[in-house]
């Protein structure tokens, strides 16, 4: 589903972010990225969802090869996709329905299939009742709750969270990752970059460790000892 090939990426002032990156992700994995802030992480995700390009090596995705996409179809392509992020990303002047509901309109879908789309997320995420509150009115539990509601509404394959439990107390986090797990359940792919070594602790999901831009272990989380 995911495979990087002989990924390298230098960015303009010289730094190497990525070396030689040779990665294979199946349907439906969940998958702990981990390594200490400018391993890496990021930097994969982000050639992931085409916000950076390779410098050199290859990047497929759900049998495409991203690489070759044009300007003019990433759009369509990240659609594949739902992101996550640490800091929410939420419009403060929008209801938790609101910022849901945009991830549908933007799109196209049809306005008679987005309330009742919105509302089913809503409820599998846990924040049905919070359907009319801003983002200023919730925790930051609740908060992230709503941007894994909008990172999934639209069904996509694959779920990229990026530090997504980072701003949250262990209570939360756990909370997260077990609500990240029902959905991979589902048949989901997720992949989750963190250096919250406690996190992994707790979850038995395949981790990839990233050192100074390479890949230094990749296993099953009960033969791994951490070393970020």
């Amino acid at each position: 589903m995911i495979k990087f090939t002989n990924v390298d990426k230098i960015y303009s002032d010289g730094n190497k972010s990525l070396d030689n990156i040779n990665l294979g992700i199946k349907q439906g994995e969940f998958v702990f990225l981990v390594g200490h802030s400018g391993a890496g992480k990021s930097t994969l995700l982000k050639l992931l969802t085409r916000e950076e390009k390779i410098s050199s090596g290859r990047v497929s995705v759900l049998g495409e090869e991203i690489t070759k996409i044009k300007t003019s179809k990433i759009h369509s392509y990240r659609r594949k996709l739902g992101v996550v992020f640490q800091d929410f990303k939420l419009l403060q002047d929008k209801t938790v329905y609101e910022n849901v509901e945009l991830a549908m309109r933007v799109v196209g879908t049809s306005p008679k299939e987005i309330k009742p789309r919105v509302m089913e997320v809503l409820d599998k995420v846990g924040i049905l009742d919070k359907h009319g509150r801003y983002p200023s009115e919730l925790s930051g539990g609740e908060c992230q709750r709503v941007g894994i509601a909008r990172a999934i509404v639209n069904k996509p394959s694959i779920i990229i969270a990026d530090e997504c439990t980072g701003n949250l107390d262990i209570d939360n986090s756990i909370s997260i990752l077990n609500l990240l797990k029902d959905i991979n359940e589902e048949g989901v792919t997720v992949i989750m970059a963190t250096h919250d070594i406690e996190i992994l602790k707790l979850f038995s999901q395949r981790v990839v460790e990233i050192k100074d831009g390479k890949i230094m272990k990749d296993t099953k989380r009960d033969s791994y000892e951490v070393s970020v």
